[in-house]
């Protein structure tokens, strides 16, 4: 009796450590195509805040704002023109999560009136970036003091990114498919601002 509780406490340990271990997955569908992404546990709060802004649907009809080819796509306000929910949140900024393309950030406002770097409480972009030589990578890895590992490297010169805002922003995700979507809208005419000329809205919920 005592062998079959403790093998019963040992699978329900082993159950609720896969279950924290799981990473959230959320659907963008956009007018362009579905973007799927997963949400880092490792940032929670960000994590959190996402899921919640998500289910109570914040982002549907929400619009890209701002777009830049080979840098990155960006949205956040919700469809009524509100640009953020009023809070800003703590910065979760790691290492070893790098502004690849794909990476899923959160914007925020500039050093010089943030300087504790927190995040917009909704605003978030997904990279575009290019591709970077070896060299190239080095001289911007001083300029930033960003000590990249060797896969890092290997990611920025095949996959590509936007190296040069690594360790001054949250990256709190990843896209895991619908990297041509993000180049569909990337590559949509802009004006004034950035701003698409004709509006390329989303709506994002949580795949279960």
């Amino acid at each position: 009796m005592k062998k079959l509780f403790l093998l019963l406490i040992f699978f329900t340990a082993m159950g609720l450590s896969a279950q924290q271990n799981t990473e959230t997955l959320v659907l963008i569908k956009t007018s362009k195509g579905d973007i799927t992404a997963k949400l880092y546990n490792d940032t929670p709060q960000h994590r959190d805040n996402f899921i919640k802004l998500i289910k109570q649907g914040w982002y549907n009809g929400s619009p890209f704002h701002r777009v830049i080819s080979n840098f990155m796509i960006q949205g956040g306000g919700n469809a009524n023109g509100k640009q953020d929910p009023g809070y800003t949140i703590e910065a979760e900024i790691l290492p070893h999560y790098i502004h690849k393309k794909g990476a899923l950030a959160a914007a925020r406002m500039g050093d010089n009136v943030n300087p504790e770097r927190r995040s917009s409480g909704s605003q978030f972009y997904i990279v575009q970036g290019q591709k970077y030589d070896a060299n190239t990578l080095t001289m911007m890895s001083q300029r930033n003091q960003v000590n990249y590992t060797d896969e890092q490297k290997q990611l920025y010169s095949t996959l590509g990114g936007t190296p040069h805002l690594d360790g001054a922003y949250t990256v709190f995700g990843e896209v895991v498919s619908g990297f041509e979507v993000i180049d569909a809208i990337a590559g949509v005419q802009t004006g004034r601002g950035d701003v698409p000329v004709e509006e390329v809205s989303m709506t994002i919920e949580i795949l279960e």
